[in-house]
Formats: structure tokens, sequence, C-alpha cells
């Protein structure tokens, strides 16, 4: 219509006026402390970059969320396309409780479970492929399974802490209805404590390039785990 005036026009989307986007860190394969919680840094990262064929180790205490966080951003492949390995002792238990053994205590059945997670671990390190493990943190011959395998294929290995108040991991395991006896978690909390403090020092265990520190809140803000 004459003399009407132009409809206004949007602006581009993009990112909010004052606002930059949150980085990319890029643990190295030195020894290297990246402490992302909320009083270590005052902004989270987006994206935790590895080099593709590295090990990445997920600690933390049980019900801290480290099964949730592995399958929220761990990507099924890396940038050259190949084959991400996760790596995660619930999804072998779940099989086995989708199973023939189903009507059983699971205390009947766990060796079980747990070879069957080692053997798909070890497929994994001989595939020469990025491969990111769930660990509970308290089997240190794990852990030297895995430097050992890095050592021998030239590649980094690098932990992913999962660092959270021991009420917070024991409501995390009422709401997904499984449980560790008290005995199980006082280990699992003085051995992830120790790799915590560990890392808060600068002191990484044996074969390990890296440390990845993050509370809830970083980890909730974290949006992907790649590897190239």
């Amino acid at each position: 219509m004459p003399g009407a005036a132009a409809p206004a026009v949007p602006p581009a989307a993009g990112p909010r006026a004052g606002r930059a986007p949150r980085p990319v860190v890029r643990p190295g394969r030195g020894a290297e402390i990246v402490d992302l919680r909320s009083h270590g840094r005052a902004r989270g990262a987006a994206e935790l970059r590895f080099p593709a064929g590295d090990l990445v180790v997920v600690s933390g205490l049980p019900g801290s969320g480290k099964s949730t966080l592995m399958h929220r951003v761990v990507p099924p492949l890396d940038a050259h396309g190949a084959v991400v390995h996760r790596i995660d002792s619930q999804d072998a238990r779940e099989r086995w409780e989708h199973g023939r053994l189903r009507r059983l205590p699971y205390a009947l059945y766990r060796p079980l479970v747990r070879a069957a997670h080692y053997l798909t671990l070890g497929r994994a390190l001989r595939s020469g492929e990025s491969v990111v493990v769930h660990d509970c943190g308290t089997l240190a011959w794990v852990r030297g399974w895995l430097a050992r395998s890095a050592a021998r294929g030239g590649r980094g290995l690098h932990l992913v802490l999962l660092d959270v108040p021991p009420e917070v991991a024991l409501s995390g395991q009422e709401s997904r209805g499984r449980g560790v006896s008290g005995y199980a978690f006082a280990r699992h909390r003085g051995a992830v404590g120790r790799l915590v403090g560990a890392a808060e020092s600068a002191r990484l265990p044996k074969g390990c390039d890296s440390a990845v520190l993050l509370d809830r809140r970083a980890a909730s803000a974290l949006e992907t785990v790649s590897f190239g």
C-alpha cells in the first residue's frame, strides 16, 4: 500500500551482544590439568577435543553422572569418520539384565557382566581407534592396563573426573534405583578423592597425560567430547 511503512526486518540470528561463545578445550599430551569446576573457571567449556585415537577415562563416584554424561556427549564417530568406542559397564549390565538371566539376583551374574565389559574394552583398545571408558576409580590395575595400551600405541591417556559431593552421588543412585553398599561407596569415595586431590596438586597417575575436573554444573554445560 502506498505510503505504508516498510515491515520491520528481524535481525540476523547470532550470539547475544557481549556474550562470547564458550571455549573448546584441548587437553594436551603434557601433564596438563584443566579445572572447569565453578570455582576453577567462571565459564565452562562447550567441547573437550582430544587427538584422534586417544583414550579418555571418565571417573567419579557411583551416581555422579558418568554414564549419563558419556551417553550425552560422546559421538559415534571422530572428525575423520572413524569409530569412537564408548565402553560403559552399565551398558553391559543392562544387556545381561534383559537377557536370560534377568530373573536372577545381579550378584550371581555380576562376574559375567564384568568379564563381558573387559572383553569389550580389550577389543576397543586393540582397534587403535578412540576410546571413552567408564571407570569407577577404585581399580588401579584398569588404569595401568589403559596406560600400557596407550604407550604401546603412541596414544594419549586422559582423565575426566566428575567431582560431585557424596550426597549428590547418593541421590543419583537413588534416582536410578541402583545403589552400592556403604562399604563399596566408602572405597569409591576414597579412590575418587585421591584422584581429584592428585589432579589439584598437578600430580597425574602414571601414564596419564591430562586431567579435566568437572563439577555437576560444568558437566551439564558440556556439549560434546570430540576426537580429531
